[in-house]
């Protein structure tokens, strides 16, 4: 059985049901629907050591299953449907499971929206997949009968919920070089698994919220900067780029899907999230290397050239993973890239590339953090011999961007996080027996972290017409230009007053 490993603190945003197929009995072989139970149930045989069973042929079991169970249905709040399966193999001395087996599927997939119409046929494919058994016990004549601990395997994956009723037919075809060596099956069990209608609600609700609320704020962030007689710096350009791509991923179009058949959703949020992600990296690093004041270049992007270029390559890694996997689903929902040992391996290799980027990343993350509070240290150091009015506005900005920094190094640290939680959860059924279930509170906990972090950057960094201002008043009356306080290593005025103070060539 599959295992969860989580604590009930919070619920599932997705929910996992069980369904035993049903073993009809289709002696011409033909391609009619099978239905597992009602009126016009199949012929069935609930064992395949009865009398009937045995004289039959394997080409003549269909192992149907209907989704979901009698008296429910599916909705479109459940957003998209996965079905994994998992078969009970008996050991038998004369039948023992090969190594490296595969398993072939003739697997169809059916629709209606009611109970008495005619189902449709919606897809049709004859699958292989790798089937990887082990046996607890020695395997001896006294063992006989004891069933191997086989691994899930991936069936489908569907991008959209909009019928009421699915049937699954599936059937296992037997010949001379098919389906040789797989053991002596005796059931077939399919997980279905659904995001829950009830997470939708609360998730899309948020994006909801969330969108006109970026929204506004950074086309209002950006109104601030292009009246400014200056052209933006490096940093204000991609806090701009920042608060598109947490506006995009903001798009709430599930509303949309909740009518429309689009089976392309999953690869859409995908795409929101892999733009998002890229935008908040390269922001991450750009921000820190600003604020470094031995940084011999500023205000350029070809000088966090290797930092990019890893976000670069971690995301296009990640993307052809995805096309490969997802687009595909588009036109097949029963492919899998898990569906050989080849497409396994090449699919474990991208996950790992991508992950082994993102911790690089991190760790140059970290050592960008730790020289910014170095240099900060160094203004501290100066602020004894300033007049007391600028020491005490210098100390409280410090402190700020301090605060600043620490927040992003957490929100860093937990969309890390987050992005391997991710990719382990969605292809833990994949691995192997155990999973690890990602909960709704720590989902739209780290939804809400990224708005509200980007709206800070976003209002932190918007620049303060009233202030520079005063700050031409006050110079006009100290007789000290505001230019020798101000100057950034570029030669241009930057967005806030944390960014000028830790500039290369400021002077206090």
């Amino acid at each position: 059985s599959i295992k969860h490993l989580h604590c009930d603190c919070a619920p599932s945003p997705t929910s996992a049901i069980r369904y035993l197929a049903t073993k009809c009995i289709n002696r011409h072989r033909t391609r009619v629907w099978l239905m597992p139970w009602g009126s016009n149930r199949c012929q069935q045989v609930h064992s395949f050591d009865e009398p009937l069973a045995k004289m039959l042929d394997a080409n003549d079991i269909v192992f149907a299953v209907h989704v979901p169970l009698p008296n429910k249905e599916m909705s479109p709040w459940f957003q998209y449907m996965l079905a994994v399966l998992q078969f009970d193999i008996a050991f038998k001395m004369i039948n023992q499971i090969e190594d490296d087996v595969i398993v072939t599927i003739d697997a169809r997939l059916a629709y209606r929206d009611d109970l008495k119409s005619e189902w449709i046929t919606k897809f049709h494919s004859v699958e292989q997949r790798p089937l990887k058994c082990t046996f607890a016990v020695p395997k001896t004549y006294e063992n006989e009968g004891r069933f191997y601990h086989c691994d899930p395997v991936p069936l489908m994956e569907m991008g959209n919920v909009v019928h009421k009723y699915f049937l699954i037919n599936l059937r296992l075809p037997v010949n001379d070089t098919v389906n040789v060596g797989i053991g002596e099956i005796k059931d077939i069990h399919v997980v279905g698994i659904h995001q829950n209608g009830g997470f939708t609600k609360v998730w899309m609700s948020m994006k909801t919220v969330f969108t006109p609320w970026i929204f506004v704020a950074t086309a209002w962030y950006w109104h601030r900067i292009s009246i400014m007689a200056r052209p933006p710096v490096l940093l204000e350009k991609v806090i701009f780029a920042l608060g598109i791509s947490m506006t995009f991923l903001n798009l709430p179009v599930e509303w949309l899907s909740l009518g429309f058949e689009w089976t392309w959703m999953l690869l859409f949020e995908d795409a929101q999230q892999g733009a998002f992600y890229s935008a908040l990296f390269c922001f991450w690093i750009i921000f820190c290397g600003e604020h470094l004041m031995d940084q011999s270049q500023r205000n350029r992007l070809s000088a966090y050239w290797w930092q990019v270029g890893l976000v670069v390559f971690g995301s296009s890694v990640l993307l052809i993973f995805d096309l490969s996997e997802r687009g595909v689903h588009l036109s097949n929902p029963f492919y899998s890239v898990w569906g050989s040992n080849f497409g396994t391996n090449v699919a474990l290799t991208f996950i790992i590339v991508a992950a082994i980027s993102v911790c690089l990343y991190f760790f140059s993350l970290c050592r960008m953090v730790c020289c910014v509070f170095r240099n900060i240290g160094g203004k501290v150091q100066q602020l004894p011999a300033m007049p007391e009015a600028r020491r005490l506005r210098y100390k409280g900005i410090i402190f700020r961007f301090k605060f600043l920094m620490l927040v992003t190094l957490t929100c860093a640290a937990m969309t890390v996080i987050f992005f391997i939680l991710n990719q382990v959860s969605e292809g833990h059924w994949q691995w192997g027996d155990y999973t690890l279930q990602v909960h709704s509170a720590f989902l739209t906990g780290i939804y809400g972290m990224w708005n509200l972090y980007v709206f800070t950057i976003i209002f932190l960094y918007a620049p303060s017409h009233k202030h520079n201002r005063n700050k031409s008043i006050d110079s006009q009356h100290t007789g000290k230009p505001e230019s020798q306080e101000t100057q950034l290593a570029c030669g241009e005025q930057g967005p806030t007053e944390a960014y000028r103070i830790t500039g290369k060539m400021a002077e206090d």
